[in-house]
Parts: C-alpha cells; structure tokens; sequence
C-alpha cells in the first residue's frame, strides 16, 4: 500500500503557510508505517516542538492503474475516507530552507491518521468534488474544507499521478487539506468529520 499526499491543493492553506500555488501537483509519500494504529493515541515525538494537524479527504484506489486518462479517471475509486498528516512544522521548514525532501517532518511513525471506515460515494450520493470535511480540537473547530475548492480535482489528480507511478489497489491519496492548520498539544483530543459523519478520533499524548 502507498499513501500518497498532495501538499498545497488549497489555495487558502497555501497562503496561510506563505507557499506558492502550485502549477501542477505537488505530492510526497508516506511508508506504511507511518499509520497510526487503531485506537493509538498520537505521541508527539521528542525531536519536534511544534506538530501540526493537517485533516485531509483520503481517496481508496480501487484498481491497478498506469496513466490514466483523465475521462476514465473516475473508475479508479468509489470510497473515501478522512485523514490527518501530522507534520512535524519546525523540522520541514528547515528542510525547506536548505532545499531538502520533506520525509523527515512528514514521514514518521504515527504521522498517517486514517479513518477506520471508509463510506460509498453513493451512500453519501454526493459527488467526490461537493463534499464537505472538519476537524476539531477540543470540540472546537479549527479547519473547515469543501472539496470543490481542490485545485486539482481528484480526477486530476488520478491522472497526474498515474503518469508517474502505478496506482495499486488498496493505494490512498490524501488530497491536500485547506486553511487553520495549527499546532498539537499533549492532552488535545482530535475528532475528525465527513459530510457531518464523525469518521476519526485520536487523543494526543
């Protein structure tokens, strides 16, 4: 299984962090063992002073795929899921400084959220691109996204990314996540939501 993550695909999260909008789509992996395990509690490792949440759509790839077209590209999924990258922020902006890969901020153990279920689109009968996602801490919340604001859309996406690598069943996409990225603190509890179904629940240690 890949994980696969699209970083900058809203505008407004692009802005806050003072990043370009990208021209075409920008992506990093993470290993499988970067999921954090069911029911876990995150531990915000010792090597970083400021881990940020980061809520995503994740989208399951349903098939073996290389170089999509792009009118095809929507046979590759019918599940989506809700996510959270955890990016250790102080480390990959000094990555970014010195022009290195992000893997060390991005990549590490327990940084992969993944929802435990992952719901039909036409349960939700929705399409993929007017679908609407939270995060809360604390019950508060602190990122609201809409799918329809995606730069690139999931097809793109499916397209761009099969140019470059075989998509594989069982494969996710994070698709980027939009604006109120922030910091976590130890005893913080995250809940995550779907078109208003909660999908994730994660405690910080």
């Amino acid at each position: 299984m890949k994980i696969i993550c699209i970083g900058r695909n809203y505008s407004d999260h692009a802005r806050e962090l003072k990043n370009e909008v990208p021209s075409d789509p920008l992506f990093f992996l993470k290993p499988e063992s970067s999921v954090l395990h069911k029911r876990h509690a995150f531990y915000i490792p010792e090597w970083t002073s400021d881990v940020h949440y980061e809520v995503e759509l994740v989208v399951k790839i349903l098939k073996r795929g290389k170089a999509v077209l792009e009118k095809f590209a929507s046979r590759y999924y019918c599940e989506v899921g809700l996510g959270i990258d955890f990016t250790a922020r102080d480390v990959q902006t000094e990555l970014k400084q010195a022009g290195h890969p992000w893997e060390k901020a991005k990549a590490f153990d327990g940084s992969a959220v993944i929802s435990e279920k992952f719901i039909p689109l036409n349960e939700l009968g929705k399409d993929i691109q007017d679908l609407s996602f939270s995060l809360l801490i604390n019950n508060s919340e602190v990122q609201l996204g809409h799918t329809a604001d995606m730069i690139f859309s999931v097809d793109e996406l499916i397209v761009y990314l099969s140019k470059y690598m075989t998509l594989k069943t069982g494969d996710l996409i994070f698709t980027g996540t939009p604006a109120g990225v922030g910091s976590v603190a130890t005893g913080d509890k995250i809940t995550g939501f779907l078109e208003g179904i909660q999908m994730l629940s994660v405690n910080v240690k």
